[in-house]
């Protein structure tokens, strides 16, 4: 192997040997601690029991599980071994985990007890997925399972086989698709590597942070933080799920420097009775990210956990990171300092190390304040689309990748989101691709037409919206068409609001015959200052 190339085993490697003694992880839901050198061990063990399976070098691997200490070992010893991560989303509506198993063709599954009955499901329903791994403390695993502490005490070796490049693909991660499927972007070693230095260097982590996982695992936002601290030899602290109370409690009992929660879940939290006998003053930094935060509640966010906020952008495909609103910019945005009272509302400036630039159809870049599309330039930028070579060849651009984020810059480069090209709502900082919403309401049979988009929400940013219009002589309740579309999407992606016409008031169509969403979305936009939240 390629001394020189850089792989995810370096990221651990630095603090198993520099902070071998120091705590490492700590589990609240299972109550263990560990150290660096603990920690790296069993990396090292569950990369050789994966290998031991027959699993052979660049063989997709997934995960089913809420947050723990065990699922940020897989973060390591997934690639470590060789082998490509597909962390799935535990939201996601059964028929679309078979789909994105099968798609990745995974092998093995890593399933915790939240989730046995969907991983057998997905077992029965996936021709290669062969073998389930329990994750649970000790030697005992479900029926027919392997249990994870058993790979996890494999005597740990090394593989020749691996590979020598900074460009294998590390992981795979599943985004929604404008045709409805979900697609994955492929992250290679140098992507992540590359994005935790860029998470490092914007917020200045360094081996006295304390970072709570309370945001989900398997979404790249909290996940990326696996590499970023561990690289640092701070502290990973988890909660199984964000919740307000468990949070609040998490921040007081380890004394958390560090986490990223998305704007709806800061708003829960001064929501809850109590944040008002929590000891938070341990916060340096808390980032939040997938929409700006109201201004409202990031005044009450301020005085509530004092000047720690940072924004941040990015997508899946950028390993996520591209720009951040500094802690520096929010202080003098509130304090009502120009320019940084207006970019308050932007989404931050790029990263070190990260290129971002608006620009034209034709490709120009866009003057100051000229809306355009935002392209991303950098070491963080995905490999391509697992098995979508027509989707990739239009999303990377010699060498950038084309965001479908609508935006204008002011003369520093920040840059202020104002819509979406791609059909894309952003709802509590999930991804839902209306087709996929669509794709669902038509298969009611009583449908004849269908639209679906965000509209705006003080709660989630966006929820979805969907106007139907029924077939001749069809009756449809708007309870009745959810509940429908609950088996076949997500619950985060269903309808929270419907609108049902008749067929003689159809959709507004272009002379083309295609229907006219703006005109449908706009109405519910006016009083809003962006065309989205």
């Amino acid at each position: 192997m390629n001394a020189s190339e850089p792989r995810l085993s370096w990221v651990i490697e630095r603090p198993a040997t520099q902070y071998a003694g120091a705590e490492a992880t700590v589990d609240l839901g299972t109550g263990e601690r560990r150290t660096w050198a603990e920690t790296h061990l069993r990396v090292r063990a569950v990369a050789t029991g994966l290998r031991d399976l027959g699993l052979d070098a660049g063989d997709r691997v997934g995960v089913l599980a809420l947050n723990s200490a065990r699922h940020l070992e897989l973060w390591f010893a997934i690639p470590e071994a060789g082998l490509i991560m597909n962390d799935l989303n535990y939201r996601l509506a059964i028929d679309e985990l078979v789909f994105i198993a099968t798609d990745s063709d995974v092998r093995v599954l890593f399933v915790d007890d939240s989730f046995l009955d969907v991983a057998r499901e997905m077992q029965a329903r996936c021709p290669e997925l062969t073998t389930l791994v329990h994750i649970t403390v000790g030697d005992e695993a479900a029926e027919g399972m392997l249990a994870y502490d058993a790979l996890a005490a494999t005597p740990a070796r090394d593989f020749d086989d691996i590979g020598s490049s900074g460009d294998d693909v590390a992981a795979i991660f599943y985004t929604g698709g404008t045709t409805g499927l979900p697609k994955g972007a492929m992250l290679t070693h140098r992507n992540l590597t590359s994005n935790a230095f860029h998470i490092t260097a914007s917020l200045g982590l360094n081996d006295t942070d304390r970072y709570l996982h309370c945001g989900p695992q398997f979404h790249l936002a909290d996940g990326a933080f696996a590499y970023a601290v561990t690289w640092m030899g701070g502290v990973h602290v988890f909660i199984p799920a964000f919740e307000p109370a468990a949070t609040l409690s998490a921040f007081e009992a380890e004394r958390i420097t560090a986490t990223l929660m998305v704007p709806t879940m800061v708003n829960m939290a001064l929501q809850h009775p109590a944040l008002e006998t929590a000891d938070v003053s341990s916060l340096r930094k808390v980032m939040y990210g997938a929409s700006p935060m109201p201004s409202s509640v990031q005044k009450r966010a301020i005085e509530a956990f004092g000047p720690v906020f940072v924004q941040a952008y990015g997508m899946t495909e950028a390993s996520p990171l591209v720009t951040v609103l500094s802690q520096e910019a929010h202080r003098r945005g509130l304090a009502g300092e120009a320019p940084w009272d207006a970019r308050l509302g932007s989404a931050g400036s790029p990263v070190a190390g990260v290129r971002a630039e608006v620009r034209r159809e034709d490709g120009s870049i866009c003057a100051p304040g000229e809306p355009g599309e935002i392209y991303v330039q950098g070491p963080n930028v995905m490999a391509g689309y697992w098995n979508r070579n027509d989707e990739t060849t239009h999303a990377l651009v010699d060498g950038w990748y084309r965001s479908g984020d609508v935006a204008y810059a002011d003369e520093g480069g920040y840059l202020f989101i104002v819509d979406r090209a791609k059909d894309m709502i952003i709802s509590g900082g999930e991804n839902i691709y209306t087709t996929e919403v669509e794709n669902a309401v038509y298969s009611h049979p009583s449908v004849l037409e269908a639209a679906a988009f965000g509209i705006p929400s003080e709660q989630w940013g966006e929820t979805v919206h969907v106007v139907v219009v029924t077939k001749p002589n069809e009756a449809l309740a708007e309870d009745e068409l959810v509940e429908h579309c609950r088996t076949r999407i997500a619950g985060y992606k269903l309808p929270r609001s419907v609108t049902i016409q008749p067929p003689d008031q159809p959709l507004p169509k272009s002379g083309a015959g295609k229907i006219l969403k703006r005109d449908l979305r706009d109405p519910f936009w006016a009083d809003v200052s962006k065309g989205v939240n």
